[in-house]
């Protein structure tokens, strides 16, 4: 299932994720009784859609990400283009999965 698909299904990615709804939810400062009624099809406003996504799909700890990280970005966009392409694409090929090579 690709990210977008999940960022439509909660409660898929909650399963696949072995985690019930207080933990799933906690995670995000979404309450249990809220997470229920946005997996039971309430419209979920686009902050928490993008919560979801960069905790339970991108896997960010949200508890890491410090305000002069977001600034170290911007200058790489900003000032430094190519480097900033190259570490995505270091960062792409370390976190692509190997292939099992085996005799």
């Amino acid at each position: 299932m690709k990210p977008l698909e999940f960022a439509m299904n909660p409660k898929e990615i909650r399963r696949r994720l072995g985690m019930n709804q207080q933990e799933f939810w906690t995670r995000i400062g979404v309450t249990q009784s809220g997470g229920s009624r946005y997996e039971s099809g309430r419209s979920m406003p686009k902050p928490v859609q993008e919560l979801l996504r960069l905790v339970h799909v991108e896997q960010v700890d949200l508890s890491k990400v410090k305000r002069e990280d977001f600034d170290v970005l911007e200058h790489l966009k900003l000032h430094h283009p190519e480097l900033m392409q190259s570490l995505r694409r270091a960062i792409r090929a370390k976190n692509r999965p190997t292939e099992d090579v085996t005799h």
